[in-house]
């Protein structure tokens, strides 16, 4: 079955393949504001975006609640499947949330077919908001793949306190935006930061790594 594709950016750009999160939909306000800045010339990030079948059903009037996200592992494997056949391998992959930790449950695999380089999560739900204690991290302390995390420093699924006490593999680099929560936004007065400059750090920081692990997997 093929795979409806958002796609950002320009077409000779490195490809990332980007997943939503657990309630918004690929072409939320957030994610058309972060695909695009990644899209921007400075940047020259190409993203496709797609959704898993529960939210596409959502587009027909049919609402289904988010499932497990070991259930939603395969979706994540077609779809950067068909990616690749359009971009070419190899290509990133990450997500939103729940669509990074679903990118990061078969980023090893699909790194040892050759087809992925790197991967990026924008906000990692180390666990449940308020349950501390259900971590959602086995499977990170032997991740081969290289990885990106971008995340708020007081993110209820898991704060920069929190994640320094987690046994993760040392291939897994950090960006902390300060004071930022889930979407990466911080309170200006006590930060001094705005939402709009962690976006900009988060793309940033997203497009060089996004760009030197492509061009590497490419060159190797």
């Amino acid at each position: 079955m093929a795979t409806d594709l958002l796609w950002t950016g320009p077409d000779d750009g490195p490809t990332l393949v980007l997943a939503h999160g657990a309630g918004a939909a690929m072409d939320s306000a957030w994610l058309e504001r972060f695909c695009g800045l990644l899209a921007e010339p400075a940047r020259g990030i190409r993203v496709a975006r797609f959704e898993f079948g529960y939210m596409a059903a959502r587009r027909t009037g049919t609402r289904k609640p988010p499932p497990k996200a070991e259930t939603l592992m395969q979706e994540y494997r077609d779809a950067v499947a068909e990616v690749c056949l359009i971009a070419g391998a190899p290509v990133a992959i990450g997500g939103k949330s729940m669509g990074g930790r679903v990118a990061s449950m078969v980023a090893d695999d699909l790194r040892a077919g050759g087809s992925v380089a790197a991967l990026v999560v924008l906000g990692y739900p180390f666990h449940p908001p308020g349950s501390p204690e259900k971590l959602r991290t086995a499977h990170l302390e032997a991740l081969e793949t290289p990885t990106l995390i971008c995340q708020g420093t007081r993110d209820p699924f898991g704060t920069r306190d929190e994640v320094s006490g987690y046994r993760l593999a040392p291939g897994i680099r950090f960006v902390w935006l300060d004071d930022g929560e889930h979407e990466l936004k911080p309170r200006t007065k006590i930060s001094g930061f705005t939402h709009a400059e962690h976006l900009v750090t988060a793309a940033d920081a997203v497009a060089a790594f996004v760009r030197d692990r492509v061009r590497d997997a490419a060159s190797a």
